[in-house]
């Protein structure tokens, strides 16, 4: 569940949460961001480097590395460890959707262990588990936004729908605590392992890996934003720190005091804290970074409203904004290819924002640029390119830039090849990208200049070439192996910064 999903859904009960207790929408997940090393990070106090369990297909006999601890029985030690061991005649509940989670941790440890099949078969066992044993400690996994994400996609409505379902969820437990009369006495702890970018996750994207961390409950302060950054490994130092329980060496979380009444944030002498830049908009979360191809007409430029007391400028020309930049006040247009950055300003306080782009790409549906384009079916489960002098293409055609919005893909398994030329006006060192689930890579010159291939999330690759000034041979490939697919090319040279390598800069022959 994303922080995004948060503030778009309709999430009355989430909102109360953050509105009576404490919270932030920026703490972070571990790397990969992908489920079993975040459940695990979230319950053992450390990220995969301490836990070993790396990848989803970790098993306590099947890993590639070891924890650099053994608790009890082969594990790591984890808050439920922590727990049995210091108070040993604890009610322990884990109840969770997703029955892979129920093999991170020793069961022995928890006094009830089980797994059912679907998010509100999930939540009403634990409501009843907590209403007839009024457990000590109850941790309870819903799985309804990681399917919704992978199948509809993060971002859409779908996704939004199950976000609110989870609240709705949520909310049955917040009644089941009121009506058991231990409302002032009970703490509650919504988070999450990951969020997601179009129908994966598992990359290094901001979308992947901010959580939302939501406290509320008995002496927690009310309506109060967490300054201090918050990482996953946070969540069992915290809950230690509730029960007053020494916590391993092993762990390197620490718990979040400054949620709680009678704490204040612990001032860091090294840095500020990070403040997102302005959203464009309509924000681009069904595929591709904002901004887009428009064919045959011009873009719209609009930024979500700022906050009271903070301003946006933006630049038209590739630089960064500065307090001398244009000031936003009112959508605008552009006619032409254009990279738009944009950064929240606040004098008063002497503060600015990281920076936002979207890359605005003004197409001719006549032009005689872009790219050929050659489509193949590819094995099921594909953990790499594959070698296509082998492969006959099922479909051919142009392409305006290297994407998959003008491909029409017919399956989850499938490879597309990009092949033209790049025009290059100026000579000098060039850096060339590619963001892709799964694999990808660009040739120049029938050179390699970027290997990101291999099955994985959205992982972002460069590699640079020294070009002069001409069309120089251009050739990508894109492989997708199942789950989410994602693939976009960037490049930048000698005085402009990195942007979408665009149709006016490619050609299907030379």
């Amino acid at each position: 569940m994303s922080p995004d999903g948060v503030r778009k859904a309709n999430t009355p009960n989430m909102d109360k949460m953050m509105a009576e207790g404490a919270y932030t929408l920026r703490a972070r997940g571990v790397l990969p961001t992908v489920s079993s090393p975040n459940w695990a990070s979230m319950i053992m106090g450390v990220g995969p480097e301490g836990h070993g369990v790396t990848a989803n297909e970790w098993g306590r006999d099947e890993f590639n590395l070891p924890p650099n601890v053994m608790g009890t029985n082969g594990f790591f030690p984890s808050i439920f460890d922590v727990i049995r061991k210091q108070k040993p005649t604890a009610e322990i509940g884990s109840i969770y959707n997703w029955d892979g989670f129920g093999r991170l941790y020793d069961n022995k440890a928890v006094s009830y262990d089980t797994t059912l099949a679907t998010g509100e078969a999930t939540m009403k066992e634990a409501v009843r588990y907590f209403q007839t044993k009024k457990p000590d400690f109850l941790f309870i996994h819903l799985d309804d936004c990681d399917h919704a994400g992978h199948t509809l996609g993060h971002g859409s409505i779908g996704y939004y729908q199950s976000v609110e379902k989870v609240d709705s969820l949520i909310g049955m437990m917040l009644d089941a605590i009121k009506k058991s009369g231990l409302e002032n006495n009970t703490l509650v702890l919504v988070t999450a392992d990951h969020g997601g970018i179009q129908f994966g996750h598992g990359g290094e994207s901001l979308a992947e890996i901010q959580i939302p961390f939501l406290l509320y409950g008995k002496n927690v302060k009310k309506g109060y934003e967490i300054k201090n950054p918050v990482y996953t490994f946070d969540n069992a130092a915290t809950i230690a720190y509730v029960f007053g329980l020494q916590t391993p060496h092993a762990w390197v979380g620490r718990p979040v005091k400054a949620a709680f009444e009678g704490n204040l944030e612990e001032a860091d002498m090294f840095a500020d804290f990070i403040v997102e830049g302005p959203e464009f908009l309509p924000k681009q979360t069904d595929r591709y970074s904002a901004g887009g191809i428009y064919i045959d007409k011009e873009a719209r430029v609009e930024f979500e409203k700022p906050k009271e007391g903070w301003e946006i400028r933006y630049s038209d020309d590739g630089s960064d904004p500065t307090l001398n930049s244009k000031l936003y006040q009112k959508p605008f247009s552009v006619s032409k290819t254009t990279l738009i950055k944009a950064r929240f300003f606040n004098k008063e306080k002497n503060s600015t924002s990281l920076v936002t782009k979207a890359h605005f790409r003004i197409v001719k549906s006549n032009t005689p640029n872009g790219l050929n384009f050659s489509y193949y079916s590819i094995p099921e489960n594909a953990e790499k390119l594959p070698d296509f002098s082998l492969l006959s293409p099922s479909l051919k055609g142009k392409t305006y830039e290297i994407s998959l919005d003008h491909v029409k893909n017919t399956g989850e398994y499938f490879a597309v090849v990009y092949d033209g030329f790049i025009e290059i006006k100026t000579e000098g060192e060039y850096r060339f990208f590619t963001f892709s689930d799964d694999g990808s890579r660009i040739w120049i010159d029938e050179a390699l200049v970027v290997d990101n291939d291999g099955s994985h999330g959205t992982k972002e690759v460069s590699g640079v070439k020294v070009l002069k000034p001409g069309k120089h041979l251009l050739k990508a490939a894109y492989f997708q192996g199942g789950g989410g697919f994602w693939m976009e090319a960037f490049y930048a040279g000698p005085g402009f910064s990195k942007q979408v390598i665009a149709t006016e800069v490619l050609w299907p022959t030379k």
